[in-house]
């Protein structure tokens, strides 16, 4: 079963200490965008970038051994993995012994690899790499500020709107207002988030009621992001678009999901204040 409603979410479960790669729990990504209007040839290309903090295992000789991991796994892939089951699944290593490091990279990888349907890429940063690890915020012009009237809080891509009377722009907006609530269990999920065009300008203030406006709307982070960038593509219709969201963490896991229509290189990892 791979609906959602039959993942751990929001259910009673043991914590399993000896690994067990049938914790993990696919999604398959077509459902949701069925609803958005995604068929066929997908309009965007991507990754979704999730940072693990809390990964533990032991060594041949019984000592737990820490690192910080980081998996990439492809907007292409046919399924998401449901967060909960990660969470479990990072888990069933805490008293398992593997030889080194790199024999638990390649367990993650085969795994979440069969799990997405694609291959995923793990990095896992051990603890003499820890003092190299950096914050910074998402660049780009931050539209918070703007003094606006807010009433709707479930998507809404009619408020956006373009200045279609002013010259093509290139720019990055930013907020730090997105949230939207687990497509199971209701719970919050909070987010910056990073609009990166080339097109007619994007009036600020529509943008930010548009973001604000998932307040109370529950969807899965990755849906989330595909469905701001599909309403913008359609409403605003950029010649060049790419939508990145950095959610704050639960369970140890934060969720990074980034979505764009042009060839260039993914957007960095760096951890925002709020993650």
């Amino acid at each position: 079963m791979t609906e959602a409603q039959h993942s751990p979410l929001g259910k009673a479960v043991s914590y399993v200490t000896q690994y067990d790669p049938s914790l993990l729990f696919p999604i398959p990504r077509q459902g949701k965008r069925d609803e958005i209007g995604v068929t066929g040839t997908l309009p965007f290309m991507g990754v979704d970038i999730w940072n693990g903090y809390e990964l533990s295992w032991l060594n041949p000789r019984g000592k737990p051994q820490v690192a910080l991991a980081v998996f990439r796994i492809p907007a292409d892939s046919p399924n998401i993995i449901e967060s909960k089951s990660f969470k479990l699944y990072l888990n069933s290593f805490n008293q398992t012994k593997l030889q080194n490091s790199e024999a638990l990279a390649t367990l993650l990888r085969d795994d979440l690899s069969q799990a997405a349907g694609a291959p995923v890429n793990v990095e896992l940063i051990e603890a003499e790499r820890f003092t190299g690890q950096k914050f910074a915020e998402l660049d780009g012009y931050c539209i918070d500020n703007l003094d606006i009237e807010v009433d709707t809080y479930s998507p809404q891509p009619g408020l956006l709107k373009c200045d279609e009377a002013d010259a093509p722009v290139d720019e990055a907006l930013v907020s730090n207002l997105l949230k939207s609530n687990c497509l199971v269990t209701g719970q919050p999920d909070w987010a910056s988030v990073q609009i990166r065009y080339i097109g007619q300008p994007i009036n600020r203030e529509s943008l930010l009621r548009y973001l604000i406006s998932f307040r109370n709307h529950n969807e899965f982070h990755e849906q989330c992001v595909e469905r701001i960038f599909m309403d913008i593509l359609r409403d605003c219709k950029p010649l060049k678009l790419a939508v990145y969201a950095r959610y704050t963490r639960r369970g140890g896991l934060d969720i990074n999901p980034y979505r764009c229509n042009f060839n260039g290189p993914l957007p960095t990892n760096l951890r925002t204040a709020r993650q």
